[in-house]
């Protein structure tokens, strides 16, 4: 279980290709999505596992600054506001 703020990057299978997804924990859960921004498809971590802004509220968009709730993934400010993340399945460890 990650602690609170911390991020893990992963990959999923969609079909025939490989994507990029994180984990994050946040207030005491879990939450994944894949890792790709609603706005131009850049991935969101500043640095390897690094999604939270500095309040460590919300995740946030290292290429265009939309913050995004870690419990839905829905964009709350910036280019990208009203809509969300792609959940995912949180890989079980093994």
């Amino acid at each position: 279980m990650l602690k609170n703020g911390e991020g893990r990057r992963f990959e999923i299978q969609l079909g025939e290709q490989s994507k990029p997804a994180f984990v994050v924990g946040f207030e005491d859960q879990q939450y994944a999505y894949q890792n790709n921004c609603p706005h131009r498809g850049m991935q969101l971590d500043w640095a390897p596992g690094e999604f939270f802004d500095e309040a460590g509220r919300y995740l946030i968009c290292s290429t265009h600054g939309a913050l995004f709730e870690p419990q839905s993934g829905k964009c709350v400010s910036g280019p990208c506001i009203g809509q969300s993340l792609k959940a995912v399945a949180i890989p079980q460890a093994g």
